[in-house]
């Protein structure tokens, strides 16, 4: 385990924060950079978490962990695989570089999402340093720990835009005793039917996910209730390649390489196709969705709007108008009350979220 007296940056980051404040000067948060992509465009000054980096407690027969920020996530990982656990969101990385923290703020979950759980849902606690250069903590290292609102879990997909998060209290789990994957040639409609069917069966499903053309089932789990799983599932089932899910999660698969606008759509998984020109890959059962498309960012915010999900320009060329799906009526508002509680004089990535904050 990491020592965790070293590489404690917190008094420097909580000074270059009030220093900002009295300076009045916007302060752009960044860990490995491996998400810079994501997001709207934004200028400030560059506030590095980066060397705030470290286990601080590890209890594996509690399945808690507590990092810093500036963590990186295949570090964490590796600590975690030594005790036979791991994060259970499965988040991306996308280089070498990537942090805790930076995974955090993002809010990314990779393809047990839909089984296991957000990154949200597996956050119990943090400590950050707010808009007025102040260390909060919320939250803390056991689950039965919440009263009233769940600040920490705020801080998920939040972009850096409520505070500077220091430490991250997570909730892990053990690795799966054993791992299957088979694979399926079918075409969209019957691949849609087929994912229907089987997330509504009690299997130990773990991903599912279809490309197009070939629908692909993870089972984890006991060696014995995966192999029944599989064998329940019927149809030519084959074994498919083992680094699939990898690739897909770390977006090395070939749909992702791409010069065209890159899409997120998270809809309800039964939703029909939308009528959007573009290339689509399905992930989450259906309920994630992306979308090779130049169509107009309005159409596709609307469309996704009228099916009860949202869109996010994941990969953009132009990254100065709107790449979130806009808020509006309560949600707006309590969006910008939010902010302005946390951070009222706009220091923390200022634009990336919103062009209003």
């Amino acid at each position: 385990m990491t020592n965790p007296i070293a590489n404690d940056r917190t008094d420097r980051l909580r000074q270059a924060v009030a220093d900002a404040l009295a300076e009045k000067t916007p302060l752009t948060i960044t860990g490995g950079g491996s998400k810079v992509f994501y997001g709207r465009e934004t200028t400030g000054k560059v506030l590095s978490v980066e060397q705030h980096r470290g286990i601080v407690n590890y209890y594996p027969s509690e399945l808690v962990v507590t990092a810093r920020a500036g963590t990186l996530l295949s570090d964490l990982q590796s600590e975690l695989a030594q005790a036979g656990q791991m994060l259970a969101f499965e988040p991306p990385s996308f280089n070498a570089g990537a942090t805790l923290g930076g995974t955090v703020a993002c809010g990314f979950s990779g393809p047990r999402r839909p089984f296991t759980g957000s990154v949200r849902d597996f956050v119990l606690g943090c400590r950050i340093i707010n808009g007025k250069a102040e260390v909060l903590s919320f939250g803390g290292e056991v689950i039965k720990n919440v009263a009233g609102y769940d600040v920490s879990r705020l801080m998920a997909g939040a972009l850096g835009t409520l505070g500077v998060l220091l430490e991250i209290s997570l909730k892990v789990l053990p690795l799966p005793e054993a791992e299957l994957t088979c694979c399926f040639e079918l075409d969209a409609e019957k691949a849609f039917d087929r994912m229907t069917k089987l997330a509504n069966k009690a299997l130990s499903i773990s991903g599912l996910s279809y490309d197009g053309g070939r629908l692909y089932v993870r089972f984890s789990g006991a060696e014995k209730a995966v192999r029944a799983a599989a064998a329940q599932t019927g149809g030519d089932a084959v074994t498919a390649e083992p680094d699939y899910w990898r690739q897909l999660n770390e977006q090395r698969h070939e749909f992702f390489q791409t010069g065209q606008n890159l899409w997120r759509l998270c809809l309800p998984s039964a939703t029909p196709p939308l009528a959007l020109e573009g290339h689509w890959y399905y992930d989450w059962g259906g309920g994630l969705r992306w979308l090779k498309s130049e169509e107009p960012a309005a159409r596709i915010f609307a469309l996704a709007a009228q099916a009860q999900g949202h869109a996010v320009l994941f990969k953009g060329q132009d990254r100065t108008g709107d790449v979130f799906q806009p808020l509006t009526g309560k949600l707006q508002e309590i969006n910008a009350h939010l902010k302005k509680a946390f951070d009222p004089a706009g220091l923390f990535n200022p634009g990336r979220m919103y062009r209003e904050w």
